[in-house]
């Protein structure tokens, strides 16, 4: 019985870089390269043509760079999985690439062979969170006082404590179910609880010592 192969879109404005790439995942049997693009605007037209499984994205790419990229993506198809692809570690690009929609982030200086194993698992639907994130994350020193969730993590956290999934938190504000369990890791890790519903009561907490009246 012949087994489907994940197709995929390659994009990356570095010659070397698509070679290279196209070379490692044509060697999997599991894996197609259906396209590569050299910016976000090929990519788009790689897209609509080939209607791959996983797009393989940089995000420092010109005249339309990943982000923008992304974000169109998202609207147009949102459906294929999205995989960033990146040489930028820092905790800003991964948030981005996060709350634009990404499925997954990987980074260019991982070994080749966790490329091919992020491109699997973004595939089936897993969240892929590299290791360099899980530090940036945690690099900061034990607070006195548990960091605040941002504006956006709240917004996630009203619709957690209304009893929605992630999927219909991710129909809600049009972004992946990867973003949402992006975000809610990052609560976790913020306020030192251990699952959904510990997190629902800090909100619920926050929100009636925001409501209770003074005396």
């Amino acid at each position: 019985m012949t087994r489907e192969k994940i197709r995929i879109v390659l994009a990356d404005d570095h010659e070397l870089v698509l070679e290279g790439l196209r070379s490692l995942i044509e060697a999997e049997p599991d894996m197609e390269v259906v396209a590569g693009a050299k910016d976000g605007g090929q990519c788009l037209d790689a897209v609509r043509r080939h209607n791959p499984d996983v797009v393989v994205l940089d995000l420092e790419m010109g005249p339309m760079g990943g982000l923008q990229c992304l974000e169109s993506l998202r609207g147009e198809h949102p459906a294929v999985r999205v995989l960033v692809l990146t040489a930028y570690s820092d905790g800003e690009s991964m948030r981005a690439a996060l709350e634009g929609g990404a499925s997954g982030f990987a980074l260019k200086t991982e070994p080749p062979q966790q490329t091919v194993a992020s491109i699997r698992q973004v595939y089936r639907g897993q969240l892929v969170f590299p290791l360099a994130a899980r530090r940036w994350l945690l690099r900061t020193p034990q607070p006195a006082e548990p960091t605040q969730p941002t504006d956006r993590e709240m917004e996630i956290l009203a619709l957690v404590s209304e009893g929605l999934t992630n999927a219909q938190i991710a129909r809600r504000l049009r972004v992946s179910d990867n973003t949402v369990k992006f975000h809610l890791q990052n609560v976790y890790l913020k306020l030192g609880v251990r699952n959904r519903t510990e997190a629902a009561a800090y909100f619920l907490r926050q929100r009636g010592g925001a409501s209770r009246p003074r005396r």
